[in-house]
């Protein structure tokens, strides 16, 4: 399987109560020394108008907004199949949204 890359939506295997869903590559690649791991940002197509909800429209995905309140953690086997990628535009979207949630400072490059 080739390393997922950071603004890659995946299909992902978020366990029984979270089921198969996309998710957004949120981390960087891991290298060969590191945990093979992958931080993501889930997809969901009920969203709830919140401030940490990002919309991106992408032919790849149903109508839905990528969730930064629901970062999770997973190892590299729980990725099924690649989707698609982000445009950078898109990507800084659900960025903001991250950052915002973690209060995290934003750059003048993504506003």
């Amino acid at each position: 399987m080739t390393p997922p890359r950071r603004g890659e939506v995946w299909l992902v295997d978020l366990g029984m109560a979270a089921k198969v869903r996309p998710a957004l590559v949120i981390s960087i690649p891991a290298e060969d020394t590191d945990r093979a791991l992958v931080t993501l940002v889930p997809h969901t197509t009920s969203p709830r108008q919140s401030r940490f909800e990002a919309a991106v429209s992408v032919s790849f995905l149903r109508v839905g907004v990528f969730d930064a309140q629901n970062l999770v953690t997973i190892p590299h086997a729980k990725l099924i199949r690649s989707l698609g990628k982000l445009g950078g535009a898109q990507l800084a979207s659900v960025e903001r949204a991250v950052c915002l949630w973690l209060g995290l400072p934003t750059t003048s490059s993504e506003a």
